[in-house]
């Protein structure tokens, strides 16, 4: 059965202070390096799904985690400028654009973060090292944004035709009245106690690689979403209509970000 929120018992003004979960202790040597980066945009954008629709889209070990009885599946769109190990200098760097698909998620009894079932990215170097110097596997894809004057208009379409999502959006003063987390400073509080990321990997089957979002700067801007689309969360097939829902979404900029990647999990 899907899980409720560690936050269960605790009232909204309260959860911003709940302590982060902490990332599991490395048993194995890890073969992917520490990246450093620049997050020069990341936008969050979110939907509420069914919890039972949503668990049917996890592989175990996962399990929904819920805010209000609802799951949290979502996109993250990304760009990364001077992406390199921190031993490399700044002239070998990268700058990417990239995408994830991806659910909050619980495992074991009291592990928490991201689950990404689908990567994608404009970088050639990260498709061909995705699950080796990259965690997870990255597809190829072609993604578009226009940026201006706080308004944001992104477009991804992947090479292998599988994957598409677009979002039109504004920066604004206040999260949407509709929004199941309340709150900007909840919202804030629920992703960045969800630092882990999981990803499929086509080199360690049957593990899951796991990497670690590091930063000391975090700010939330909610966003009026004019338009979104995607085809997970769109797919009647995988989410039947009602199933998942927009929520809310939000803007983050400007930030100083370590990826650590840490033990892979093993499958159920």
């Amino acid at each position: 059965m899907p899980q409720r929120l560690p936050f269960r018992g605790v009232s909204r003004a309260d959860r911003a202070s709940a302590p982060p979960h902490q990332a599991p202790k490395e048993k194995q040597r890890m073969m992917q390096p520490k990246m450093r980066s620049r997050v020069a945009r990341r936008l969050l954008i979110n939907y509420r799904v069914d919890p039972t629709v949503a668990a049917r889209a996890l592989p175990e070990p996962f399990r929904p985690r819920l805010v209000d009885g609802s799951a949290i599946g979502g996109i993250c769109l990304i760009r990364l400028e001077d992406l390199r190990p921190p031993w490399a200098p700044p002239a070998l760097s990268l700058t990417t654009e990239n995408a994830a698909h991806r659910f909050a998620v619980e495992f074991d009894e009291h592990g928490h973060g991201v689950f990404v079932p689908r990567r994608d990215s404009n970088s050639r170097l990260a498709h061909l090292l995705g699950g080796r110097l990259f965690p997870g596997a990255h597809h190829r894809a072609n993604i578009e944004t226009h940026e201006s004057g706080g308004r944001y208009e992104i477009s991804l379409t992947s090479f292998d035709g599988t994957t598409s999502a677009a979002v039109v959006a504004d920066t604004t003063d206040a999260l949407q009245d509709a929004s199941i987390f309340g709150t900007v400073e909840n919202a804030s509080s629920f992703f960045r106690h969800d630092p882990l990321g999981f990803s499929t990997t086509t080199t360690h089957p049957p593990h899951f690689d796991c990497v670690e979002l590091e930063t000391q700067q975090w700010s939330l801007t909610p966003l009026a979403v004019e338009s979104v689309t995607s085809s997970m969360f769109d797919d009647r097939t995988a989410f039947p209509l009602g199933s998942a829902e927009f929520d809310s979404a939000f803007l983050m900029r400007d930030i100083d970000a370590v990826w650590r990647p840490h033990q892979r999990l093993r499958a159920a």
